[in-house]
C-alpha cells in the first residue's frame, strides 16, 4: 500500500491502493457508517485521507489480522476508532523505517 498526495482519491485509486476491488470497497462503505466518502453529481465516491486510513484500518484488520467484519465493527467502536487509527500510524511509519532501511543496505 503506497502513500498518497492528494486529497481525494476516486473509488478506483483506492482500490488499487489496496489491491482490492471497488466493490469491496462499496461493501465497507455499507458496514462502516465511519467511512463517508464526497459524491460528486453524478454519484462518483472519492475518498479523503480520513476515510482512507479508516479502509486502510479494515483492510488491516480484516485481511492481516484475521478480524471478522463484527470484530472489525467493535474494534472500531467509540474510542476504540482513536485507539486503531492510533496503532495503523505507528504501523505505517515502521513500514517505511523498513523500506528506508532495505533501500540502504541494497545501496551498500
Amino acid at each position: 500500500m503506497e502513500n498518497y498526495e492528494k486529497d481525494y482519491l476516486s473509488i478506483r485509486e483506492a482500490a488499487e491502493m489496496f489491491d482490492v476491488k471497488p466493490s469491496l470497497l462499496r461493501y465497507w462503505e455499507k458496514e462502516f457508517d465511519i467511512i463517508k466518502p464526497y459524491r460528486n453529481k453524478k454519484g462518483d465516491r472519492y475518498f479523503s485521507k480520513n476515510d482512507i486510513e479508516i479502509i486502510r484500518t479494515i483492510y488491516h484488520l480484516t485481511r492481516e489480522e484475521g478480524y471478522t467484519l463484527q470484530g472489525v465493527k467493535d474494534a472500531l467502536k467509540g474510542d476504540k476508532l482513536v485507539d486503531q487509527l492510533s496503532k495503523m500510524e505507528v504501523i505505517n511509519t515502521l513500514q517505511e523505517i523498513k523500506t528506508f532501511l532495505i533501500e540502504i543496505k541494497n545501496e551498500l
